[in-house]
């Protein structure tokens, strides 16, 4: 008699509930997945359907709940080191350059650069446009970012054909700023009910003025017409133009048998289960004891 392939299914999902409290992504305020704040994963079983007294081999991996700090450095005011191999996403949230008519209270929004560096590299664009032109749904820039190598960011306006300042994480100013989730802004920021502060940063501010992103997240502010020395102008409100920094680590992974890539404990030769399909009996698959491979079903 042959357990059905229902039977083994239903397995597989009871032991992915144990997994993973909820298998939802949290969503971030612009609609997009951040990383988990809860243990998510995946979980695969072979075979589906089995002989009577035997059992599937089950294939795992999690993502754990993190905070981006673990994974980064953040050097201030705008350099970002990742401590380890990371995907990354930029989206834009807003771009909040405004010019007005003399004597006229109406104004309008100005095209603003964005740039990124990686790596040392130069600076190159990612978005142009104007606030009308942002969809912070829409990523703008994603590359898997190698361990110990560097982001930084920039940007700057066009205005009466001719471009403004321009700013970056080199600069050694302070026009361009990096937050994460529960971070306090400086104090040029307006705060959450101040008439100044744009309508595109509001959701990622508390009512208690705190950065809210998701954990991985970490928010970029520039403020790209005014300089350091006119912190004291009420124009100095690093609005400018604002970004979305999105990491994610990769699953750790797990195939039923330790930490091994094959399925088979040649560590433990002999005693592991289905030795007949070791790959290379020679190689020690759990890596002398190391960490799971990196794993993307």
């Amino acid at each position: 008699m042959k357990t059905s392939q229902w039977a083994a299914v239903s397995a597989a999902v009871t032991a992915m509930c144990a997994l993973a409290t909820s298998p939802c992504l949290a969503q971030g305020n612009s609609g997009h997945a951040t990383f988990p704040a809860m243990p998510s994963g995946w979980l695969t079983a072979f075979p589906t359907v089995v002989q009577t007294g035997t059992h599937p081999t089950l294939t795992w991996g999690i993502n754990y709940p993190s905070v981006v700090e673990d994974y980064v450095t953040i050097t201030p005011p705008s350099t970002i080191t990742a401590d380890e191999e990371l995907d990354c996403e930029i989206r834009v949230l807003g771009a909040g350059v405004t010019v007005s008519s003399s004597g006229s209270q109406s104004f309008s929004f100005v095209p603003t650069e964005a740039q990124v560096s990686y790596n040392g590299g130069d600076y190159t664009r990612i978005f142009y446009g104007t606030n009308l032109q942002v969809n912070p749904n829409t990523v703008v820039w994603s590359r898997t970012i190698a361990k110990n190598k560097k982001l930084r960011f920039g940007g700057r306006y066009y205005y009466n054909k001719n471009w403004g300042p321009y700013f970056n994480s080199s600069s050694g100013t302070d026009n361009v700023r990096t937050l994460v989730n529960g971070s306090t802004p400086p104090s040029n920021v307006p705060e959450y009910n101040a008439p100044s502060l744009e309508s595109f940063i509001k959701p990622y501010l508390t009512a208690t003025n705190k950065v809210q992103i998701g954990p991985m997240d970490v928010i970029v502010f520039m403020e790209l017409t005014h300089t350091n020395s006119q912190k004291s102008d009420p124009g100095y409100d690093l609005q400018d133009m604002v970004l979305l920094v999105t990491f994610k680590s990769k699953a750790k992974t797990n195939n039923g048998h330790g930490n091994n890539i094959d399925g088979i404990d040649s560590s433990n030769p002999g005693n592991a289960p289905f030795i007949n399909l070791d790959t290379d009996p020679a190689v020690d698959d759990e890596g002398g004891g190391g960490g799971a491979a990196p794993s993307d079903p």
